[in-house]
């Protein structure tokens, strides 16, 4: 006998079934999970029909999971801008030139770009917590490379090292998306990215601010030797720990899914998954080919910056070395700052689109007043205009990752995050090599100026995304059909409607 209230199965309603199981499945609670914070839905999602319930929870620790994600992620970062932000300090060291010295942040940028497609390629086979355990470990060994290159004849080996810790990376960029994906709910993805991305940029942070205070510009080699020894230690110790605590403590994945997209997403039969195919329907969509342009054009622009801020500003205010790092420290704080109110406001709104070319404006603007005001010669001014440039420029990184995310669904958070980071790292090093040969040849201002154009190009184009936000819309159809809103034969749902999707055409023209 019904009981009047609509059940699906295999994506159809069905209002014959008893649903007697389904409204005492509603009821349960998983007595011996402590660390279930609320039952959100009960939602049949079974490709063949069978009577299968999925619950969905959320789990308190997730929040251990993403905080200790962004604590690796903070430490890898750190070492990127630990050479260039004192650059002078290690020409003289190491007895190399300027431009060998800021090849130590764009080896980070260089390596990216071959490995991320085999590493993406294993976060989609092998899941979160291999690649987490290799991140962490090649982190370390690279942190312990640079421990014994404290030499002045052995810059290849602390080369060595910091090529060990840019492979690190390549394993940690594209997590943030995914951890929120399959950890948290669909009302805090964007504020868990936020906290993900956060990490990295809180390392680049004190990667601005610590190697000025541990490495003073001392004239004796020794002394200098001992500090630059310091530094190298500090880090491979802090990094050390981390990797014990990802071996120890870092799961793979909730029991439960966090979300009607979650749910749905694990019941793609993984023979039906090609990561070449998945690579060329990212490649055939066009709102997210010109997100990768314009992420890659304004991400670009914060590593040239970042790399080349010591040169900048030592050319304007000679024996500022202190201070260069905390007008770095400021960029990158007033980022984070920017990161965490644009999450919140993005969980709140689902306004990707209009935030993300608000932000971009934002950037755009403010790099034309931090150019025209850096040389004015009062470094309070450099604070300000540097502060406000980094909350709109790094702000922004979050909002490109989860934007990829919502064009780009039910393909892998990673994949997607992937090819942002990829277009970021090739302008990056190209934004890199051109602004520091501008600033050599024409000034700090045409140097910036060059930036500034990119930035208004990357503006233009961010207003010709079409804000088509897949995942919200499989998590509204999930909730609708659920409440009982969805009636007809010819409405596809869930699981079945997204698997659908990724089946050959003939596969499709079945139903």
């Amino acid at each position: 006998m019904s009981s009047g209230k609509p059940s699906l199965v295999d994506g159809e309603i069905n209002d014959n079934e008893n649903v007697s199981d389904l409204e005492k499945n509603k009821m349960m609670l998983s007595a011996g999970d402590s660390e279930e914070v609320r039952l959100e839905n009960n939602v049949q999602l079974n490709r063949n029909g069978d009577d299968t319930t999925t619950t969905i929870k959320l789990y308190k620790r997730r929040w251990f999971i993403v905080l200790l994600f962004s604590s690796y992620s903070l430490c890898n970062s750190f070492q990127w801008i630990q050479y260039g932000i004192i650059n002078n300090i290690f020409m003289r060291f190491y007895d190399v030139e300027s431009f060998t010295i800021d090849w130590m942040s764009m080896i980070y940028m260089l390596t990216y770009i071959p490995f991320i497609f085999p590493v993406t390629w294993l976060l989609d086979k092998k899941g979160l917590r291999i690649i987490a355990l290799v991140a962490t470990a090649m982190n370390c060994a690279g942190t312990w490379i640079k421990v014994t290159s404290v030499r002045r004849d052995l810059f290849a080996v602390t080369m060595l090292g910091q090529f060990c810790s840019s492979l690190a990376q390549v394993f940690i960029l594209g997590m943030p998306s995914k951890i929120a994906s399959v950890w948290f709910g669909s009302e805090e993805v964007s504020t868990a990215c936020s906290i993900g991305v956060f990490g990295n940029q809180l390392g680049i942070a004190i990667g601005f601010l610590v190697p000025p205070i541990l490495v003073p510009n001392v004239e004796d080699m020794d002394q200098l030797a001992h500090h630059i020894s310091i530094m190298f230690y500090i880090t491979a110790g802090v990094a050390t720990l981390l990797f014990l605590l990802v071996v120890i403590v870092f799961q793979e994945r909730p029991e439960l899914p966090p979300t009607q997209a979650q749910a749905t997403a694990r019941c793609i039969p993984p023979e039906q998954y090609s990561y070449t195919a998945s690579i060329l329907r990212l490649l055939r969509n066009k709102p997210f080919l010109l997100l990768i342009l314009t992420y890659g054009l304004n991400v670009g622009c914060f590593y040239a910056v970042g790399t080349l801020l010591n040169r900048m500003i030592i050319e304007h205010y000679p024996g500022e070395e202190l201070n260069a790092g905390r007008i770095g420290l400021t960029i990158v704080i007033a980022g984070m700052v920017g990161s965490l109110i644009c999450g919140i406001w993005l969980d709140r709104t689902k306004t990707y689109k209009q935030t993300t070319l608000a932000v971009y404006l934002m950037s755009f603007v403010g790099m034309l007043v931090y150019a025209f005001t850096l040389s004015l010669g009062h470094l309070w001014v450099v604070f300000l205009t540097a502060g406000a440039l980094g909350f709109f420029m790094t702000g922004y990184l979050p909002l490109g990752f989860e934007f990829g995310v919502e064009l780009t669904y039910p393909e892998c958070e990673g994949t997607s995050s992937g090819l942002l980071n990829c277009s970021a790292q090739v302008f990056g090093i190209i934004f890199t090599i051109c602004q520091g040969k501008i600033t050599d040849n024409y000034g700090t201002l045409a140097g910036n100026i060059f930036l500034c154009v990119f930035l208004f190009i990357g503006s233009v184009l961010t207003g010709f995304i079409k804000s088509d936000l897949q995942r919200q819309k499989a998590n509204q159809l999930a909730k609708a059909a659920e409440d009982g809103l969805l009636s007809g034969q010819q409405q596809g749902y869930g699981a079945t409607a997204l698997i659908k999707r990724l089946d050959s055409p003939s596969d499709s023209s079945q139903t």
